[in-house]
């Protein structure tokens, strides 16, 4: 393989930008965590002295009683948010870091695939067996690289799922507690 100095500072530009790009998704996303964070404790901090509020005011045991149960569905709603926001943030973060790097990935292969054919064209004869165990090690970690891709991809997928599932099961199940405790205070 011949490889020219100008594709070497390419190749090395390349790599420098994918790396300024990764710091910049990284203060880019903790930018955007540290403002969710100081959103979420300014609401809870409004959310709360209301809720301290209504509690003085209540007049009696069973009033006390409606207005905690009425606080419960809502603040288990505003935690799940939060931590589907904060998922958000970090699979989005994620995806931006990589993605500079699977594209330099698939254009390092375009290059590496010219210059074998470069190479097995000036390759003297019986050098075949040599170049086709290259060419079948890239194929094998390109192959390789591919899986964990789609893998994580998939991961990335599952738990997306398995996070709108529990969030939506908790909701429900918050709100079926907060009936049965209604109608066991209306009953008592």
């Amino acid at each position: 393989m011949i490889a020219t100095p100008e594709k070497l500072s390419s190749a090395h530009k390349a790599a420098v930008d994918s790396a300024l790009n990764t710091v910049q998704t990284a203060f880019d996303s903790s930018e955007r965590l540290i403002a969710l964070n100081l959103n979420t404790a300014r609401a809870l901090l409004e959310d709360s002295s209301a809720n301290v509020r209504l509690v003085l005011s209540a007049k009696n045991p069973e009033e006390l009683l409606s207005l905690q149960t009425g606080m419960v569905k809502p603040m288990a709603e505003k935690v799940l948010a939060y931590y589907r926001n904060c998922y958000e943030i970090f699979a989005q973060s994620i995806e931006e870091a990589v993605r500079p790097f699977e594209i330099q990935f698939a254009e390092i292969n375009k290059v590496l695939a010219s210059e074998m054919e470069k190479a097995a064209a000036a390759a003297p004869i019986g050098s075949e067996a040599a170049l086709a165990a290259v060419k079948t090690s890239i194929a094998a970690a390109n192959s390789t690289y591919d899986q964990v891709s789609k893998a994580s991809r998939q991961v990335v997928e599952i738990a997306e799922a398995n996070l709108t599932a529990a969030t939506e099961a908790a909701v429900k199940a918050v709100g079926s507690n907060t009936a049965v405790a209604t109608r066991r205070k209306k009953t008592a």
